[in-house]
This record gives structure tokens, C-alpha cells and sequence, in this order.
């Protein structure tokens, strides 16, 4: 399995709203934070989806790229999400990004209109000369409206020298081995779709990003470590038993499904920002269900 300077489980933390007045909590994502690294997390990626980016405003963006690394502070690498429907607006976030000292940017390329690959090419060199960082292309059609072809991702990579990380979430499991087949190994790939977490480490992943640590960190990890000596057996084992749970967070969306399950465990991070809703009664309840298995 790769040894990528970041690998094994990436953490994606939720972002917390104070149920009085819906600001960012930043002093409970400051104990997240610091819950995900004392736990085991190998990395650490604030501002994905998990955690709400797109409808924070530029100051609370920026308040929680900064508290979460201050929180972090440098005990794991850091991969932080500065996707933004403008590329104006990525690269600014990325530089905020560098100047807070992230170990990586994460890009996924959010588009209303079709872009060309011209468009894509130029909107990716861009911001990766602009952070002056590592960047991590994020490939999620489901989420940004583009499907980036492990073909196409190398490409990209060939003249992009800082693109060394690809987050593959098509939910394709042959697309691992294919983008480091295609970049001769150049690019270090990460799964970001967690029923495939197992299948992917297999095909040499480097890495699971995934929000599932922020309620179940053991599982996680024991999962990475079983894949990375590969026993099969123990690693068939653990995946048979968190599937039901990684699938129904997925299904449910990651951050009303996470918040209603940190509620279950005692940790209440407030609701998701509308247009999002908390999760239902008869899915929180088939969540603590869930819960309460794996915690057995």
C-alpha cells in the first residue's frame, strides 16, 4: 500500500452551528477537531461537503479554515476543501488555506455551466499556482456536476506539478488502479466513496477520506490497519460490520446524517444550515440503532 505523505484516514469534520443563533460554533470545532486527532485520524479536511462549505459566508469560511488548524496544529497533515463556484473565489480561499499553514488544498471543480476541458485545465493550474501547495483534485459527479475521467485526471496532472492527489468518489471501484496506472504512479489516490473503502485500499489507495470518524474512529481505523497488513479476513470482518452504518450515512447525507448522530452520542453540534434539515425521527432512530451495534 502507498505510503503517501498523507494516507490512511482522512477525517472530515462537520461544522458547528449554535442552536441559538445559527453562527459557526467555533469553539465546539475546536473540540472536534481535537476529538478526531486524539483519536487516531492520520489527517485531517475541514470544508468539504461534510463540512457545509458551500453555504458559509466568506468570514465564517475563513474563521473555520483558521481555528481548525490552530486545533490541529500541525500534529497531522491538514487537506483543506476551497472549492467555490468561481475561480476567483478558489483561489482566494486556497491562499487562505496556505496562509494558516494546510499541508494540502483540495479542489473540486463546482460548475453551472459545462466546462470545457480547456476551462477545467486552466481553472485547476490556476489555483494550484496560486496556493503555492499540494493540491488534491476531488472527482465527485454526484456533488459538482462533472465527471473527471481517470484519463482526463492525469492529463491534468502531467502539467499541473503540484496536482499529486486525487479524491476518486464516482463510486467506480476501477478507476483506483486505473489513475495510478495512468500517471505511472505519480498521483497518490484517495477513496472518498465509504461503502468502497476496502476495495480501494486493495487497488493501492493511499488513503480513506471519509466523515465516518466522528462517530465511529475505531471501526475506521481498524479497517486501514487490517487492509494495510492485509488480513483479509479481519478486514472482510470489519467492513461487514460497518457497511449498513457507511451506507446509511451516505443515503441520508453526510451533514445532517453526522450531527444527528454526534446528538445520539452526547455531542450536539446543532443542525445543519437550511437549506439542509436535521435528519428525520425514523432515520435518527434507525442511526442509534446502528450506533449502538457498533458500539457493542
Amino acid at each position: 500500500m502507498s505510503e503517501a505523505p498523507v494516507h490512511g484516514i482522512i477525517s472530515y469534520p462537520v461544522t458547528p452551528f449554535a442552536p441559538a443563533t445559527g453562527e459557526v460554533d467555533l469553539t465546539v470545532l475546536r473540540a472536534l477537531t481535537g476529538e478526531l486527532v486524539a483519536a487516531g485520524s492520520h489527517a485531517v479536511a475541514p470544508l468539504g461537503s461534510t463540512g457545509e462549505s458551500a453555504y458559509l459566508t466568506d468570514s465564517e469560511w475563513d474563521a473555520v479554515c483558521e481555528t481548525t488548524l490552530d486545533a490541529v496544529a500541525g500534529r497531522v497533515p491538514t487537506v483543506v476543501g476551497v472549492a467555490h463556484w468561481s475561480t476567483e473565489g478558489t483561489v482566494r480561499r486556497a491562499r487562505v488555506a496556505a496562509r494558516h499553514g494546510a499541508t494540502a488544498v483540495m479542489v473540486l471543480p463546482l460548475v453551472y455551466w459545462k466546462l470545457t476541458e480547456a476551462e477545467l485545465a486552466r481553472h485547476f493550474a490556476t489555483v494550484a499556482d496560486a496556493a503555492g501547495l499540494p493540491v488534491m483534485l476531488y472527482n465527485n459527479p454526484g456533488t459538482s456536476g462533472v465527471d473527471l475521467l481517470p484519463e482526463t485526471v492525469a492529463g491534468l496532472a502531467r502539467r499541473i506539478p503540484n496536482l499529486t492527489m486525487v479524491k476518486e468518489s464516482s463510486g467506480d471501484a476501477t478507476r483506483f488502479r486505473a489513475l495510478r496506472e495512468l500517471s505511472d504512479g505519480a498521483l497518490s489516490v484517495y477513496n472518498g466513496s465509504n461503502p468502497l473503502a476496502l476495495e480501494a485500499f486493495r487497488a493501492g489507495a493511499a488513503g480513506w477520506c471519509t466523515a465516518a470518524p466522528a462517530l465511529v474512529p475505531r471501526q475506521c481505523l481498524a479497517l486501514y490497519e487490517a487492509a494495510r497488513r492485509e488480513d483479509a479476513e479481519a478486514a472482510d470482518a470489519i467492513l461487514a460490520e460497518l457497511l449498513p452504518f457507511l451506507s446509511f450515512i451516505v443515503q441520508q447525507g453526510l451533514p445532517r446524517a453526522v450531527k444527528a448522530g454526534l446528538a445520539l452520542q452526547g455531542r450536539g453540534v446543532g443542525s445543519p444550515r437550511p437549506p439542509l434539515l436535521p435528519l428525520p425521527e425514523k432515520e435518527t432512530e434507525q442511526l442509534r440503532h446502528l450506533l449502538q451495534g457498533l458500539s457493542a
